[in-house]
């Protein structure tokens, strides 16, 4: 479901949003870069988190969550400069195990980990 051209993107930096929403239709969104998104072998995506709180609480009552995330240095569609993905997902929170301990290693600002289990991924340029 993670293309090729979805892990060039994330070689290169650039934003990513992450969308959440709790039981109103107001929707929380946040960000993170691409270089602190890892991928596991069996394709969730980790990214390590220090604040987050709006959507980690809209996550424990509706765990479906959307990233968008691009770079204009992977060539698109048609020859064009840049290309993006919007991913869907479900996601969930944790501040232990494994995983955890392995992240913060790298990033020790964290205080949580996002995981996402990717259910569609779609280039959109």
């Amino acid at each position: 479901m993670l293309s090729k051209k979805f892990f060039e993107v994330i070689q290169n930096e650039g934003v990513v949003s992450i969308t959440s929403w709790g039981n109103g239709d107001q929707p929380n969104v946040r960000c993170t870069w691409n270089s602190y998104l890892h991928i596991t072998k069996d394709k969730r995506i980790l990214a390590p988190i220090a604040g987050f709180t709006s959507v980690q609480g809209d996550v424990s009552k509706n765990d479906r969550v959307i990233l968008t995330l691009g770079s204009r240095e992977v060539e698109g569609f048609n020859n064009y400069q840049g290309t993006g993905f919007l991913i869907e997902g479900r996601a969930c929170f944790t501040d232990y195990g494994a995983e955890f301990e392995q992240m913060q290693k790298e990033y020790p600002f964290m205080n949580k980990l996002l995981e996402i289990t990717v259910e569609s991924a779609k280039q959109l340029l």
